[in-house]
């Protein structure tokens, strides 16, 4: 069975409230833009790679027909490399997608100032993006235009600080701020 966008954010923003968001996975399944799927679930239009290196939290080198490119995740931060915890959300990244087919979805924006490509990233149906922002090993981080998931990923993170996950004991998220 297929959900819109809109729908699976609604059912898991119900989730969170209900306090059981922590204990699930974050899915989505992309919703049929008329083109046919390939085996890997990925749909025709999108971006589809191998993960070929994980730079950090939030970055990865894909290779889309045979070409490395350097992905930046939209909407969210990870901490960097002399910070607390950068460690744990390198792996938590790369447990996720390292060696993995991912589709790469555009928002606004195709480059940041450093010419990587930004993009949401997903492994099947799984939302990268969303898994280490509930885990608690990205923030949430506005990066104008580019704003597609801001609610959800934000009631996200408030969720995973509420119950201490991930990195936010060691108070890298702090700051009191959302946007970059």
């Amino acid at each position: 069975m297929r959900f819109s966008i809109k729908v699976v954010k609604m059912l898991l923003l119900a989730l969170v409230c209900a306090g059981v968001l922590a204990a699930c996975e974050i899915e989505y399944t992309p919703v049929d833009s008329g083109g046919s799927s390939d085996n890997d679930g990925m749909i025709d239009g999108d971006e589809h790679g191998r993960v070929v290196d994980v730079i950090d939290g939030d970055t990865i080198d894909v290779e889309i027909d045979g070409q490395v490119y350097r992905v930046r995740y939209i909407g969210v931060n990870t901490p960097e490399r002399d910070e607390p915890c950068y460690r744990e959300a390198r792996d938590a990244n790369a447990a996720w997608v390292d060696g993995r087919m991912v589709t790469l979805e555009r928002d606004q924006s195709e480059t940041d100032r450093f010419d990587r490509l930004l993009r949401y990233v997903y492994v099947g149906d799984v939302f990268v993006n969303a898994a280490l922002v509930q885990d608690g090993y990205a923030e949430a981080v506005l990066y104008p235009p580019d704003d597609r998931e801001w609610d959800f990923l934000v009631s996200l993170e408030q969720n995973a600080a509420a119950v201490g996950a991930g990195c936010h004991p060691s108070g890298i998220f702090a700051d009191g701020t959302y946007e970059r």
